[in-house]
């Protein structure tokens, strides 16, 4: 690729370099994740090209998608030259990703180890920049019967509701259920708290016959699973 000012409007490259005709004539996947970014922010300004406003945003994000996911309209708009429109394309494109990753991780929807529930909590609540705590249905069959946000929290925590849980479950029919809830530390390692509701939960579940087969914490590059750790 040619090198070009930051003054070179992009309908002055070579049309190989062009974001959007490469993105036409070489296909998605020769693209960098920034061309890919200045085709969903369209045009520059005058100072900067659309590829020099996507290289920014993704400085931002420390060149991580996973991190340009986290980020909220109010965080794009910081950087100069994206305004509120582009900022919401952004936002709309890599939730549409994020969809389209819990799609096809819910056709696979028999759980048979604490690593296939964790592709759907991660697919759900890996990139949230505050807590939530989820919970998965499961048939007798450890199929799933459907996954349900139970509460949202702030960064270090959130409010588990027990009878929430519990009522849900019973309406569903459920046989068993899986707990989850992300970490926006990134680091899967339980706190008492959760230690103390995982008990909690597990011996109400004991009781209305409907098993807690595990509870995971979602970390940025991992999981915890109280079932795998013994600590059920």
């Amino acid at each position: 690729m040619e090198t070009y000012s930051n003054t070179t409007p992009i309908r002055n490259w070579a049309e190989d370099d062009r974001p959007r005709e490469k993105l036409t004539l070489k296909g998605r996947h020769s693209m960098s994740d920034a061309e890919l970014l200045a085709v969903l922010i369209g045009s520059g300004t005058k100072s900067e090209s659309a590829l020099d406003l996507a290289k920014n945003v993704l400085k931002l994000a420390q060149d991580n998608l996973a991190e340009l996911s986290k980020l909220s309209i109010n965080d794009l708009i910081r950087v100069k030259g994206i305004g509120q429109a582009r900022a919401v394309s952004i936002v709309a494109a890599l939730e549409l990703g994020r969809r389209r990753n819990e799609s096809e991780v819910l056709v696979k929807d028999k759980i048979t180890s604490s690593r296939d529930a964790y592709e759907i909590f991660r697919s759900t609540i890996g990139d949230r920049p505050y807590e939530e705590f989820w919970i998965l249905l499961l048939n007798r069959a450890n199929k799933v019967i459907r996954k349900c946000n139970i509460s949202e929290g702030g960064i270090s925590g959130t409010v588990v509701d027990p009878k929430k849980i519990f009522k849900i479950s019973l309406d569903y029919h459920a046989t068993s259920i899986i707990l989850g809830h992300n970490h926006p530390s990134g680091i899967a390692t339980p706190s008492d708290a959760d230690c103390r509701i995982t008990k909690k939960l597990h011996e109400a579940g004991a009781l209305l016959e409907i098993i807690v087969l595990d509870h995971l914490i979602i970390g940025e590059d991992g999981y915890y699973s109280f079932a795998d750790e013994g600590a059920l």
